[in-house]
């Protein structure tokens, strides 16, 4: 449901997820080279892993060192970076590791910061700077190049999943991976400088996004859809305060495995359409299902309530999929990593229930989503 919850995008690795647990804030949006006019689709992301274990220096689960002595990964990182162009270049991430003795947190109002990188609900800033000896050391899994930024952000359209991901639910670890959805459509504004080139962020086509995963490991299989580029067929106008928002659920519920499930919430010129754990009394169906074709992957989805039944097929290029670079808990490095675009497309049809029958609201064109993906089986 659209509902912003800043308690629970806040800080809540306690208990036993102190010391096998993450916690992850994304943002991705827009920005237009100021020289260039090229327009990139960049991602900030601050993240906590394991912190009851961490001390004076970051400790990774990947560095042969630690790994010998079967100790957990224990830091603070700062990942940004910017997707692949449509043709599949120039992407790139750059990571910057803290020891969790460096992290500054501040519970009301929520802030981290370590050193000359913050990050509260209004404002992200930021530096990080990478050399090739750096990037040469496997276990930091970093590009080289160096990123800075500075904006303002103002969250407007959110997606609460209710019960399930309640500070009760997290401390009996019903799910392995938990979902928050506080800036699910996202204004961005300010400036960001990679490798000397200098970008401005706008509000007015920045299509920004911003949500939290939380949790003991990271989901299987992990899919994420969404954008706030929507355009109506009907009217053929791009769409204000609309968004989609797809998140792949965990695979089980304490001890009883699930069927695969998606969260997901289109919000429609401020009409909400909610699939998600918040919405059971209307009795959420989602069915779907994923393919690889012609060089795309494709999910084709199917979501009815008592109320509204959507009908979508959306895709990304495979050459747009960059690897997203992370180690788990465990210290391990998956199989296959975690892939994302910025080049997500495709269709959704609105159709509300009548007495009659189905009557077709609107069909609306997805634009510029960005997608994360890793499949089930690895």
């Amino acid at each position: 449901m659209n509902k912003s919850d800043p308690f629970r995008n806040a800080y809540g690795l306690t208990g036993s997820l102190a010391k096998k647990g993450y916690m992850r804030w994304w943002h991705s949006f827009r920005g237009t080279g100021l020289v260039t006019g090229k327009v990139r689709t960049f991602f900030v992301e601050y993240m906590i892993m394991n912190p009851g274990l961490g001390s004076d220096k970051p400790i990774w689960g990947l560095h042969p060192y630690y790994r010998k002595r079967g100790m957990k990964p224990s830091y603070f990182l700062v990942k940004a970076g910017v997707l692949p162009s449509e043709q599949g270049n120039d992407g790139k991430q750059l990571h910057r590791f803290f020891a969790m003795d460096e992290l500054a947190v501040s519970h009301t109002p929520f802030v981290l910061q370590a050193d000359d990188c913050f990050y509260s609900e209004g404002k992200i800033t930021g530096v990080i700077d990478v050399c090739r000896e750096s990037a040469s050391q496997r276990f930091l899994q970093t590009d080289a190049g160096n990123m800075s930024w500075q904006l303002e952000v103002l969250k407007t359209i959110s997606c609460h999943t209710g019960f399930i991901a309640s500070p009760l639910f997290t401390a009996l670890h019903a799910l392995e991976s938990f979902w928050h959805g506080e800036g699910i459509q996202c204004y961005f504004r300010g400036h960001i400088t990679l490798d000397g080139e200098e970008y401005r962020v706008s509000t007015d086509d920045c299509f920004g996004y911003a949500d939290k995963h939380w949790g003991r490991t990271y989901n299987h299989p992990w899919l994420q859809f969404a954008t706030s580029h929507l355009t109506s067929s009907r009217t053929g106008k791009l769409l204000k305060h609309s968004a989609l928002a797809i998140d792949g659920s965990s695979s089980r519920f304490l001890f009883f495995p699930l069927r695969k499930r998606l969260n997901l919430q289109l919000t429609y010129t401020g009409e909400d359409y909610d699939f998600t754990f918040a919405n059971l009394l209307k009795l959420p169906r989602i069915k779907w299902d994923s393919k690889e074709k012609k060089g795309r992957l494709v999910w084709h989805i199917k979501a009815r309530n008592r109320d509204i039944l959507l009908k979508m097929s959306v895709s990304a290029p495979l050459k747009t999929m960059m690897p997203l670079h992370y180690e788990t808990t465990d210290g391990r490095r998956h199989k296959q990593p975690l892939l994302g675009s910025a080049f997500g497309q495709g269709w959704i049809e609105i159709y509300r229930n009548t007495p009659d029958g189905t009557e077709l609201v609107d069909r609306l064109l997805i634009h510029d989503a960005l997608c994360e993906y890793r499949n089930a089986n690895h």
